[in-house]
């Protein structure tokens, strides 16, 4: 923890705005004021940080996703490289508006660059004419641009871990209009009230940026270790009492047959939010 704590230090963490330029609700987070920039609260930081981690460390032990989102330079490359590393969705280019409200229409994106690849893959692209096959191309690339960082979310994250809630307020009203929670490193200049977890610190350093989103993503590798656990000691088939499922009656116990779920359940929030059906705002 001292190392941890030491290496957030030298990192910057602890730098804010200028005075001039801050959100008087993250006054909590602040320690105080030198040379007209604020000092961020560093144990504020390191409390906000361990809370995030444990949370996470439930959600994806719980068998769910999170999604990171970071489309600020500086977020890039570490949000890449991390969420990578562990499997998890990510959106570094830009948020298209209704990612989350209307995520129906991004998995049919999604399914269209299936089939642009499986074109180039085959071969088939060079049945086209040139300029057909250029307009496929610019179309591929676009969405691989735009939406390849979240080519393996079927479904809508448990949790949303986002770096700067100013330049991300539209994912984070999304999330929060789907009830999904969200974590945020949060600067002097932010909203701390758009966030669940907020995490106070420089969102504008490289270096925090790094360490914050490895921390997170370690609670990402040992809450996959705890479910890969806890799917070892369950063996398939047994239901909650520890017995076997007879079949029809499992799951309702008055012996009735049990209920399908909707196929519109899997575009849903684990906490049954509706989709909304609006078009996104900008295409992929």
């Amino acid at each position: 923890m001292a190392s941890l704590v030491q290496e957030l230090i030298e990192a910057g963490i602890h730098f804010g705005q200028r005075r001039s330029n801050w959100n008087p609700k993250m006054a909590p987070y602040i320690h105080g004021i030198r040379n007209q920039i604020h000092i961020v609260d560093v144990r504020e930081s390191i409390k906000g940080l361990l809370l995030a981690k444990r949370f996470i460390e439930k959600t994806i032990g719980d068998g769910k996703d999170v999604c990171f989102v970071g489309t600020k330079r500086q977020a890039r490359g570490a949000i890449e490289q991390y969420a990578a590393e562990v499997g998890m969705p990510f959106v570094t280019e830009r948020w298209l508006g209704g990612t989350l409200t209307n995520f129906r229409t991004i998995r049919e994106r999604l399914k269209r660059l299936d089939e642009l690849d499986r074109l180039v893959e085959s071969g088939e692209m060079k049945n086209y004419s040139k300029k057909m096959e250029s307009q496929l191309m610019r179309e591929r690339k676009k969405i691989q641009r735009n939406l390849g960082g979240v080519r393996t979310m079927t479904k809508l994250p448990a949790a949303l871990i986002v770096v700067d809630t100013n330049r991300e307020k539209n994912a984070l009203l999304e999330a929060r209009s789907l009830g999904i929670p969200t974590v945020c490193l949060v600067d002097t200049d932010g909203d701390p009230d758009l966030v669940d977890i907020p995490i106070p610190g420089n969102d504008d350093s490289m270096r925090t940026i790094d360490i914050v989103i490895r921390e997170l993503c370690d609670a990402v590798k040992k809450g996959k270790e705890g479910r890969s656990t806890s799917a070892g000691e369950s063996p398939v088939g047994e239901g909650r009492d520890g017995g076997r499922g007879e079949g029809r009656g499992e799951g309702r116990g008055d012996g009735g047959p049990a209920r399908r779920r909707s196929t519109r359940a899997k575009f849903r929030a684990d906490d049954g939010a509706p989709v909304a059906t609006t078009e996104p705002t900008e295409g992929a």
